[in-house]
């Protein structure tokens, strides 16, 4: 059985997925080499092609059992968004057709004014389209062929992710063929950059998630206590998966792969209950795509196994909490990786000169690169020695930071030779040592061929983080091409080592190959002068400095009214996710947590009065410190909740966006976490059967 389920693998990959493959089959040769040209040439597409690909698509969707199409985009929320029409048309007397036209394959119109627009729109301005983009494929999710699609107001603003993601992937294009070409490259007419996205999640069973409300409303416990046990044996990662959970893998494993994801690797990760899965490398665009699709899908298909997969950055407290490292690297039109240092790094021109450019775009713009990954669920991982530092810096790894070193000064680049591993035993086969080690507390790692950009939070969108890394990156190639383009042939060598040494010299502080994770090194990095955005709060007003709008402006990215509209979404999304934790929290504590504590109080005190009737001499001191210990607490929570409600209320009297985040994050989120710290600290004097939720140990370690 075993065997045959992995013969029908290749033939179920992507099964539901209106890719080349049934492209070609589907369409006309003439329209087909069209819609290539676009793919490929990023050059518009003509009504009658999307005309022709509708009917193409339409005939295979209704072919794999769909009914209805819907325009799939990806708004502000962060999460997808979908509006489903049926094929169906009514042809008179009873009878319809079922049909589907290029120009409802181009465009939609979903209503724009419920979505955030940071006062792009006003809700009186309802009217929002949806536009096809070519580059990502079609697919089919439960009865219904899903085209990805980019999302704009009436007047032309991106309201998406996708939009900017797409015009920073074409002027990284632009900005790196124009430098290729300049250094000799002049069969390169296209650069794409290219993600893979590893993905963090908890597996927790459904029943336990149902009686936890702030599971339900924020995804994360604002209340618990650690068990006896945590992950301080380390003895779960990697370690053997469980049959519940390998039957839910499998499950994701064969949905995603009829989607055409190529998920590779899923293991355990460091805490209990935590997993991760892991896709092979795709066309950026397509990887953010796709991954917001699996995140969808990781959901889905635990419901089916009486599970809720949690993408909360920090579900439990004391916890390992969960990113997505974004892999990322650049790939010429010719099958290049720009990111690959050959045999021979030091003599790789073509190398150097992009990781120079990464080097300087990741200093210049390490303020945009944190605000990327900013959240309020990354707030709790961001420098928790479980995650990188709110830090940026770049870790290169022995043999680059060598070859960095000899062109910066000017010295003989003595390659550091490959070494043999041996350890010990004839029977292990020995084999090549990297000559570079891995940093985890590392925010920008080089990682072989390619930068692992580590501080993304798991519930994110890749959109964002790649739109600044692209653009960045775009922006100080458009520097170099500045400075060679008047370079003639024969001095283009000189002048490249001379750029690429100028370059290092400049930017070299952003470079740290050693512990993230110190305190010693928050105080050399702000020698170096580089930014520690330690919140959310603290980030977000760098999205509207000068520099940064002047940078997305250059490159049109996004417009002004585009940026200001961002910031005040990011804002806004900060205190509402802020506000509903507070509500949530408020609500467990007066509903749940210290009714629970007074019926044991009052249980206790009920038996001590029972036996002081019977003998005053079986009054027990441990159960009288119990109970003062308890109910003094509970006045302390009591007391502490309604300054969090009073301070509640005043946030949302704040007009000021940032200095409402700013309150939350200071004033909040301190109130919350006294309560917190109170409640946790009495939560092992109630017996299991008092509190209405589970404690942690129920939830870590029952799955």
């Amino acid at each position: 059985m075993m065997r045959e389920a992995q013969q029908k693998i290749p033939e179920l990959y992507g099964s539901l997925v209106f890719n080349d493959k049934v492209m070609r089959d589907k369409l006309p040769k003439d329209i087909y080499k069209a819609l290539r040209k676009t793919i490929e040439n990023n050059t518009h597409l003509e009504l009658d092609v999307a005309n022709s690909v509708a009917v193409a698509m339409k005939e295979w969707a209704v072919e794999n059992g769909a009914t209805h199409y819907t325009h799939w985009f990806q708004p502000m929320t962060g999460f997808t968004a979908e509006k489903h029409d049926s094929f169906i048309t009514p042809v008179g007397n009873g009878d319809i057709i079922m049909d589907f036209s290029g120009k409802e394959l181009v465009k939609g119109e979903p209503d724009a004014s419920s979505f955030p627009s940071g006062g792009l729109r006003a809700t009186f301005e309802a009217r929002g389209y949806t536009a096809w983009d070519p580059t990502s494929p079609a697919f089919i999710k439960d009865g219904t062929l899903y085209i990805p699609t980019a999302f704009c107001s009436y007047t032309g603003e991106a309201l998406d992710k996708k939009t900017p993601l797409l015009r920073s992937m074409d002027a990284l294009s632009k900005e790196a063929t124009k430098v290729l070409n300049l250094i000799g490259q002049t069969e390169v007419t296209g650069v794409s950059t290219t993600v893979g996205p590893e993905q963090e999640y908890f597996l927790i069973d459904k029943e336990a998630y149902k009686k936890r409300k702030d599971l339900i409303f924020t995804g994360r416990t604002l209340l618990g206590a650690l068990p006896p046990k945590g992950q301080e044996m380390e003895d779960h990662y990697f370690g053997a998966i469980k049959p519940r959970v390998a039957a839910y893998m499998h499950d994701l494993d064969l949905e995603l792969w009829k989607l055409g994801i190529p998920a590779k690797t899923k293991h355990n990760e460091v805490a209990p209950c935590q997993h991760e899965l892991a896709p092979v490398y795709d066309t950026t665009n397509i990887a953010s795509d796709h991954n917001q699709l699996t995140m969808e899908i990781m959901k889905k298909v635990a419901e089916k196994h009486d599970l809720v997969c949690l993408l909360h950055e920090k579900p439990f407290d004391g916890i390992n909490g969960s990113g997505k490292h974004n892999n990322w690297s650049m790939t010429t039109n010719t099958g290049v990786n720009l990111l690959d240092p050959g045999k021979t790094p030091a003599d790789n021109i073509q190398f150097l000169v992009f990781l120079a450019a990464i080097i300087e775009a990741v200093d210049d713009y390490a303020d945009l690169l944190r605000l990327s990954v900013a959240s309020p669920g990354n707030d709790h991982r961001l420098g928790a020695n479980e995650a990188p530092p709110a830090i940026i810096s770049i870790f290169l790894g022995e043999e680059l930071q060598a070859v960095i070193d000899s062109i910066k000064n000017d010295t003989f680049f003595e390659k550091i030779k490959t070494t043999k591993m041996n350890i010990g035993t004839t029977v292990i086969p020995h084999f090549t040592k990297d000559n570079t080690d891995r940093n985890r507390t590392s925010p920008f790692a080089f990682t072989g061929n390619k930068f692992e950009f580590r501080s993304l939070g798991s519930s994110v969108s890749v959109s964002g983080p790649n739109i600044i890394l692209n653009t960045a990156v775009a922006e100080v190639l458009s520097r170099f091409y500045d400075k060679l383009k008047d370079v003639s042939k024969k001095d283009m060598e000189s002048a490249v080592h001379s750029l690429v040494k100028e370059s290092i010299t400049a930017h070299e502080r952003v470079i740290f190959n050693g512990n993230g994770y110190t305190d010693e090194w928050v105080k050399e990095a702000e020698k170096r002068g580089l930014y520690n955005l330690r919140s959310t709060p603290d980030a977000l007003p760098v999205f509207i400095a000068e520099k940064n709008k002047k940078l997305f402006e250059k490159h049109n990215i996004f417009t002004e009214s585009e940026i200001d509209s961002r910031y005040e979404i990011l804002l806004e999304n900060y205190s509402k996710t802020l506000h509903i934790e507070s509500l949530t929290l408020k609500d467990m504590i007066i509903s749940q947590f210290l009714p629970a504590v007074g019926e044991y109080v009052d249980g206790l005190i009920a038996s001590v009065s029972a036996k002081k009737a019977l003998d005053a001499s079986l009054t027990s001191k441990a159960d009288m410190k119990v109970i003062k210990l308890l109910s003094d607490s509970y006045d302390k929570i009591f007391d502490l909740t309604e300054k969090l409600s009073k301070d509640t209320d005043k946030a949302e009297g704040i007009s000021d966006s940032l200095k409402q985040a700013k309150f939350y994050h200071e004033t909040v989120i301190t109130d919350m976490d006294k309560i917190r710290s109170v409640a946790d600290e009495i939560e092992g004097y109630i017996p299991a059967e008092y509190l209405p939720y589970p404690k942690y140990e129920e939830i870590l370690f029952y799955v």
